[in-house]
């Protein structure tokens, strides 16, 4: 587990293998309850290549002055990560109305 919010990676390596690569987070919220967005790619054996950009987001919760996953929610294409910019950015302009 992580300690310190900065820490927090899901760079995942197995028999040796990189399996999901990190390439950046945004840190959303801090507190006892954390947010961060991850654009990661992802090992395809079948391909022996990466996958395109994906995206996820992932709750943290602070429990014994260590960061635990709660929950997440994977984003798995460009295509799907424009649609929920869309939709966002319509209720947040409705909203601002």
């Amino acid at each position: 587990m992580f300690s310190d919010i900065d820490d927090i990676t899901i760079n995942y390596e197995e028999d040796g293998v990189q399996v999901v690569e990190e390439l950046d987070k945004a840190i959303l919220t801090r507190g006892a309850w954390v947010t961060i967005i991850f654009r990661y790619r992802q090992w395809e054996q079948s391909k022996e290549d990466y996958s395109p950009d994906r995206f996820t987001i992932r709750r943290y919760r602070k429990i014994n002055n260590e960061y635990r996953q709660q929950a997440k929610f994977n984003i798995s294409s460009i295509d799907q990560a424009k649609k929920i910019i869309e939709a966002l950015n319509g209720w947040i302009e409705a909203a601002d109305s």
